[in-house]
């Protein structure tokens, strides 16, 4: 009953592991941590360039999506753009050809603009929604058959503390990154009894391109490479809920159980928004 709710992933040597939105923040310092343990990495996001910085090449480097010249058989590249239908399904079979699947995906890419209802916007609510919530659920529908027959493997979907209730700013990102929440609890109850590990990661606020352009002050905020080391750490330990850094999301978490009229007014003094 109180042993870890996912079977750990200690050991990355050899592992097969596929990180989407590898360019940067995040997913960048999971990726280079990962090929420094000795996984092989796929890495995946639309800037190839960066992807080829991440993977230790210079970013002039003729690239294809998965056979570059100068890359150990440890590493490839596969660019791509989540909201593109089909990408994922297409990234997910060639890496399959080339290593016979993967052991581990990590869903990092996002899209994040700071909204008020007054500045909703049909475009950014579409392109927020198809990137965070619709490519999640298309690359687990891409991988999960495979996995499903070999009876192993391993989800880590990051969303965000945004996602734990209503925030100011967070009008369209934080619906996304709730919808998140809800989807890997599903998957957990799903695929648990069949031998595969899902975690859900919800960091609170990490200095990224994402919140570069934040208007406010944010707490407790950490560099990706912290990061990347709390979510291994997770994996490290089974864990199903990874939230960090503690000191700040703990309180979150906190108000999450607070009835509306006390959250509503506690956010209210806390942002003074």
């Amino acid at each position: 009953m109180f042993g870890p709710l996912n079977p750990p992933l200690a050991d990355w040597a050899g592992k097969r592991v596929w990180v989407i939105g590898a360019s940067t923040g995040i997913g960048a310092a999971l990726a280079r941590r990962l090929i420094r343990a000795g996984a092989r990495v796929a890495l995946s996001a639309r800037d190839a360039g960066r992807l080829a910085e991440v993977a230790g090449l210079s970013p002039q480097v003729c690239l294809c999506p998965l056979d570059v010249a100068g890359l150990s058989p440890q590493v490839c590249l596969c660019p791509l753009d989540v909201a593109e239908p089909g990408a994922l399904q297409r990234v997910a079979t060639d890496i399959a050809a080339r290593w016979g699947g993967v052991d581990a995906v990590f869903f990092v890419a996002a899209r994040y603009r700071a909204v008020r209802a007054w500045e909703l916007e049909t475009d950014d609510i579409d392109a927020t929604l198809r990137t965070n919530v619709a490519a999640v659920m298309q690359g687990c529908a891409a991988v999960l058959p495979a996995m499903l027959e070999r009876g192993s493997g391993a989800l880590v979907i990051v969303s965000s503390v945004a996602g734990y209730r209503g925030l100011p700013k967070a009008l369209v990102y934080g619906a996304s990154k709730a919808a998140l929440i809800n989807f890997a609890e599903a998957l957990y109850l799903d695929l648990h009894p069949r031998g595969l590990g899902v975690h859900l990661v919800c960091p609170g606020f990490v200095e990224t391109p994402l919140t570069a352009n934040n208007d406010f002050h944010m707490p407790a905020l950490i560099s990706p490479d912290a990061a990347a080391g709390h979510i291994l750490s997770g994996l490290r330990r089974g864990d199903f809920h990874i939230h960090f850094p503690k000191r700040f999301t703990r309180w979150l978490l906190l108000l999450r159980l607070l009835p509306g009229r006390l959250y509503f007014a506690a956010v209210r003094k806390v942002t003074g928004l």
